[in-house]
């Protein structure tokens, strides 16, 4: 052998030696680092660091004239924002942090900003929610669901005919509680039916062919949609459907104290139009898209009016505090509606000279259910504390956080910036300018919740009605309902994520079966706010 050769293999072999533990030392280094950076994910770390980031960029950069608390108010409304599209922190968390920012930013002081987390809109919500929580309770909304889609589903089994049940019934219960609670209600309801049907991908079964499997599985998208959609649109028919309806309540009454308020009857006398013309455009998308002459057919080996009876059956019939339940609950309804009616017959508020609100009486009338006895037990009431542990308390604080904002805006003097800000607009048709605001809120609303859109998008519109000198409710009404339109990413809005959740959907089917209603609603906005729009100012 060559000396040379055998001496420079032993040299390779003795500079490639050492070189090989510093090659897994970087490599571990390497994946040390990725590991950090992956925990640093996983904990939100960033999210977290966003929000204070942020609002330090903001304060120490923009100058908006010398108006300090207006500068500073910018800066939070970031960090809270940040913090509430990143889910860096629980949203009731995110929803508090005004509570320590706006005293220590100089914004307001404590006993102002705790203020607005507890008035009679937040009143009209909690005491909504113990409703709910009722009639979850006691099967109440099952029972009813498998009434009306007893009634709907034909014989043999007609699938349009049945869909409208199914999402009349869950429209119908959200527009009288809030949207995400009627979806997280009704949703079994929907997948209790769907459970008879077979998931299976393309193949075949004994019970039926591959082509019947797969006009059931296209059917059982269509439930779950309806549902989740059906759920949408009822809320926007009453003020306490939805939270964005009672921010844009809040956010009126506090931005235009001087105005008449928003009653309940009166945004029905608009909203409730405006939900049945987007009830009936999704009932037609999801029967166009969904359900073909098949259907039926392959429906009919798993599904008839014999199994909802016999589902009814297994209630057994209704108890006394069923009935309590709904008395209570249709009460309130009644008060709701008849507290103002017309500039002739007031109603019943004007007894208290206008001191009574809906908040009030809804608190009143879930107190009852701590009071009537559920006829079960000595001593035992409809309701107790205890079954309200699930209160949805993250929804009442957001709609804190959304009157504090919204007070902010207007203790820092960032109203009046944006007002100045928004003045090249002075002259713009108001009716050219609403369909914007509502694909405006629309879009915003597709990447973070409907309540925290509305929270955001309300001021500035307030602001810009002022600023072209156009009644504000003429553009804070479609930003209100753009909100609404969370029809396309199961990030739009809670009740959109318990369907998603179910597997029966994907993204896809949302934007497909989502798109044409935006569309609707935006069309329909507009032709109803010149004409029925008026009434919510009565």
């Amino acid at each position: 052998m060559d000396p040379r050769r055998s001496h420079w293999e032993s040299s390779s072999e003795d500079v490639t030696r050492p070189l090989l533990p510093l090659h897994d030392d970087d490599g571990a280094a390497g994946r040390r680092s990725c590991a950090a950076l992956r925990s640093l994910l996983a904990n939100k770390y960033l999210a977290v660091a966003s929000g204070p980031v942020a609002c330090a960029l903001i304060c120490g950069l923009v100058d908006l004239g010398g108006h300090r608390a207006a500068r500073n108010m910018l800066g939070v409304l970031a960090w809270v924002f940040l913090w509430w599209i990143t889910d860096a922190v629980p949203l009731a968390v995110a929803s508090m942090a005004p509570l320590f920012l706006f005293p220590v930013f100089g914004i307001s002081s404590s006993d102002a900003v705790a203020k607005a987390y507890m008035d009679d809109v937040i009143s009209l919500v909690l005491g909504s929610f113990i409703l709910a929580l009722a009639i979850e309770h006691y099967n109440i909304h099952r029972r009813l669901a498998l009434n009306i889609t007893s009634l709907f589903c034909g014989d043999p089994v007609k699938p349009p005919l049945l869909l409208l049940g199914i999402c009349g019934t869950t429209m119908f219960i959200s527009m009288w509680i809030h949207n995400t609670p009627c979806t997280v209600m009704m949703m079994p309801v929907a997948t209790g039916i769907l459970q008879r049907f077979p998931r299976v991908d393309g193949a075949s079964s004994s019970a039926s062919s591959a082509a019947d499997a797969r006009e059931v599985q296209r059917f059982s998208k269509a439930v779950v949609l309806g549902v989740v959609y059906a759920s949408a649109i009822g809320g926007m028919a009453t003020l306490t459907g939805t939270g964005v309806n009672i921010i844009l309540v809040g956010m009126w009454s506090t931005y235009f104290p001087e105005q008449p308020p928003i009653t309940f009857s009166s945004w029905m006398s608009f909203g409730l139009p405006l939900a049945l013309v987007l009830f009936v455009a999704l009932w037609a998308t999801l029967c166009v898209l969904y359900c073909s002459k098949n259907t039926g057919r392959a429906l009919s080996a798993y599904l008839d009016r014999s199994h909802l009876r016999r589902e009814l059956s297994l209630l057994g019939p209704m108890a006394f505090a069923e009935k309590m339940v709904l008395a209570v609950f249709g009460g309130l309804i009644v008060l709701w509606m008849t507290r103002s009616l017309t500039d002739d017959i007031p109603g019943w508020g004007s007894l208290f000279h206008g001191e009574v609100g809906d908040g009030t009486v809804t608190i009143m009338m879930a107190t009852l259910l701590f009071i009537i006895p559920s006829g079960k037990n000595d001593g035992e009431k409809l309701m107790d504390w205890g079954k309200c542990r699930r209160l949805q308390w993250n929804i009442i604080l957001l709609l804190g956080a959304g009157f504090a904002i919204a007070d902010g805006f207007r203790a820092s003097g960032l109203t009046d910036i944006l007002s100045e800000g928004l003045g090249f607009l002075r002259g713009a048709p108001a009716l050219a300018i609403a369909p914007v605001a509502c694909v405006f809120s629309g879009a915003i609303t597709e990447f973070t919740s409907d309540d925290a859109t509305a929270t955001l998008v309300l001021p500035l519109l307030a602001e810009l009605g002022k600023s072209i000198g156009v009644h504000p409710l003429l553009l804070m009404v479609p930003g209100a309902v753009g909100a609404q339109l969370s029809y396309l990413l199961p990030t739009g809005s809670p009740g959109n994520v318990v369907g998603f959740s179910t597997g029966y959907i994907s993204i896809k089917d949302m934007v497909i079966a989502g798109t044409p209603l935006k569309i609707v609603g935006v069309a329909a906005l507009t032709i109803l706010l010149p004409t029925l729009g008026k009434l919510t100012d009565k």
